[in-house]
């Protein structure tokens, strides 16, 4: 990335400070989170579907090294630079914050967004984080899922080709 950071990524402190700010003022936070390493329709429907449970989306994007320990050797196919880049075009979102830890759970425990949600190749039990979210008042939802449109699918359909 250059000199400056993208204008819609935001350090984990730097998140939970305005979050602070956002929570006084009452505004309603959605928060989803993934690897985003090829950025398909999958994806942004998925995230636009996401805004749609808040006033503003932050999504939790995984730095390199945790996208290898979820993903295997070859993973990510995207520098997690280029991914913020590719992100912060979308309008749906509104901030961007990267975590290395293999689960998201601490970054969803510190910020206890409003709304925590996940595509629909999730069922409500396998959500990270989920408990802590409705413990704290906020609500769990799972999109549907868009069939055929994955990294892995797409991967698949270019070792075929």
């Amino acid at each position: 990335m250059n000199d400056s950071p993208h204008p819609k990524l935001l350090s984990r402190p730097e998140l939970l400070r305005r979050r602070e700010t956002w929570r006084r003022s009452g505004r309603r936070i959605a928060f989803t989170n993934g690897c985003f390493d090829l950025l398909h329709r999958g994806h942004v429907e998925s995230l636009e579907m996401a805004a749609q449970h808040g006033e503003m989306l932050i999504v939790g994007l995984n730095d390199d090294d945790s996208v290898r320990r979820l993903k295997g050797a070859g993973r990510p196919l995207q520098s997690v630079e280029d991914r913020i880049i590719v992100l912060g075009a979308l309008t749906c979102i509104s901030w961007i914050t990267v975590f290395g830890e293999t689960s998201v759970e601490p970054l969803i425990r510190a910020l206890l967004p409003d709304c925590l949600v996940k595509g629909g190749d999730y069922s409500p039990d396998q959500i990270v984080g989920a408990e802590a979210v409705e413990a704290a008042g906020g609500q769990v939802v799972v999109t549907p899922h868009v069939q055929h449109a994955s990294t892995s699918d797409l991967l698949r359909r270019l070792e075929r080709s």
